[in-house]
């Protein structure tokens, strides 16, 4: 990834909450580059600060301490480069599928394309995610699958220069979390868009990303490992299950997750 451009930059950041029972340090002294066009998941225990740092990429909470930066530019806010998909998908139920996602698209584009151009753009988002023939319907009438590919779409839509994915797999059952988890993958291929992704999931980390990044446990959780996952792509899950490099990196993980279990900290 050296050879690619640095998109994102994490640098030396710390996260301190104020609460009822005083200060709780969540994060301390995180720092990461993401190259352009890289997937790198983020793992570790639950507690251990992963959503919190999305949130802090996302501009949804500010950093006590350090600073992230998106292409040399100080985050300071929510923004449509920095597009989020959550484990709940939050589409707005009295719109329709094209609703929800030219909705996102006219508040991006309101002043750089057309009503015709935004409309074919709509429209080749839900085509991207497979969603195009239930453009008419609402999110009450299709399955929590098809909601996530409108929630990837509509993220999508807003061409972000880095798309986040905080579990979106998560609520999902074995058969829909996997087909979802080969569309993302055939969007990346497609695309080359930067993902930064939130899992608990150790062979869905393994499966898509570049890099893999365990976090240590809270509190002032920060980062124990990275994994580089030397998998060739487009990469297909059946035929991985006794490749070297696959079962090297998910052992690795593995390892690591094990090593710092929950039940083990005093």
């Amino acid at each position: 990834m050296t050879d690619r451009h640095p998109v994102l930059r994490i640098s030396k950041v710390g996260k301190t909450f104020d609460t009822r029972s005083g200060s709780f340090e969540a994060l301390r002294d995180v720092a990461l580059t993401i190259h352009e066009g890289e997937f790198v998941s983020i793992i570790g225990h639950s507690g251990c600060g992963k959503s919190t740092l999305l949130n802090l990429v996302a501009g949804l909470e500010t950093a006590t301490l350090g600073g992230i930066f998106l292409d040399g530019i100080l985050v300071d806010g929510p923004g449509p480069e920095r597009a989020v998909v959550f484990q709940n998908h939050s589409l707005l139920p009295w719109l329709t599928v094209y609703g929800n996602v030219r909705l996102a698209v006219d508040k991006v584009f309101a002043g750089r394309k057309s009503p015709a151009e935004r409309d074919d753009w709509t429209r080749e988002m839900l085509d991207l995610v497979n969603m195009a023939h239930a453009a008419d319907k609402r999110p009450s009438e299709i399955s929590g699958g098809m909601k996530q590919r409108v929630g990837i779409a509509r993220a999508l839509a807003m061409e972000p220069k880095v798309l986040l994915l905080d579990e979106p797999f998560g609520a999902l059952d074995a058969l829909t979390r996997a087909q979802l988890q080969d569309s993302v993958m055939e969007i990346h291929a497609r695309l080359g868009n930067t993902v930064v992704m939130i899992t608990h999931d150790v062979d869905e980390a393994v499966l898509l990303s570049d890099r893999i990044v365990m976090m240590s446990n809270g509190p002032a959780a920060g980062i124990g490992e990275i994994h580089d996952v030397a998998l060739p792509r487009p990469r297909r899950r059946l035929e991985l299950g006794e490749n070297t490099d696959y079962l090297a990196a998910r052992s690795a993980v593995m390892r690591f997750l094990t090593r710092n279990r929950t039940d083990k900290v005093a």
